[in-house]
């Protein structure tokens, strides 16, 4: 019996097209690019209908977006009591997960297709940037609450200059330093600051 889940309507929903329609999102984004992409294509490639896709997405960036996270495991914040204790935890976390060949490829898919496209770029923003964020910050505010950060830290520019420096390392910067530690060196400095006196 082959497994089926329900869409909000009450319809069952087939998990194998649910799986082709991902696939064959993720291979026309490789082959052809957002811009050149159909819901058309995308469906022709997955052996199902342009209906069977419109009842699931609203738009064509709710299915880039969504093929795209596919690929991406859930983000799971530790609550280990401190704030090296968390981040270790998440570095790991985060370098096993992106520094591969299929993560890179993840993150290059994600800032290519939102960079030239501002539908896709809010999309991708509300349905999962958002949502991480939000997550890492609660790390954040946990160690405000012992004490271990300033009260009057920006939280989200702290969360801005990891990510960013991540993504240049990731895309740009030739080293052979492990993501972990590249990770680990940068927070570090953050947490130091970098002037005479503190």
């Amino acid at each position: 019996m082959s497994k089926q889940i329900n869409s909000p309507s009450g319809r069952p929903r087939s998990i194998h097209a649910d799986q082709a329609i991902l696939q064959a999102t993720l291979d026309l984004l490789a082959e052809v690019g957002y811009q050149s992409m159909s819901i058309e294509a995308i469906a022709s490639r997955a052996g199902v209908g342009k209906t069977t896709i419109y009842r699931r997405y609203t738009s064509k960036e709710e299915l880039v977006a969504d093929a795209i996270e596919s690929l991406r495991d859930d983000l799971a914040i530790p609550d280990s009591g401190s704030f090296w204790g968390d981040m270790d935890i998440v570095i790991k976390n985060a370098a096993k997960k992106i520094d591969s060949p299929l993560g890179r490829q993840t993150l290059a898919l994600i800032i290519s297709t939102a960079s030239s496209n501002p539908q896709f770029a809010e999309v991708y923003w509300t349905k999962y940037i958002k949502h991480r964020r939000e997550a890492f910050a609660k790390v954040l505010q946990r160690a405000q609450s012992r004490g271990e950060i300033n009260d009057n830290a920006d939280i989200d520019l702290i969360i801005d200059l990891v990510s960013g420096s991540l993504y240049y390392a990731l895309i740009f910067k030739p080293t052979t330093e492990p993501v972990e530690a590249y990770m680990r060196r940068t927070i570090n400095l953050l947490m130091k600051g970098i002037a005479h006196g503190g």
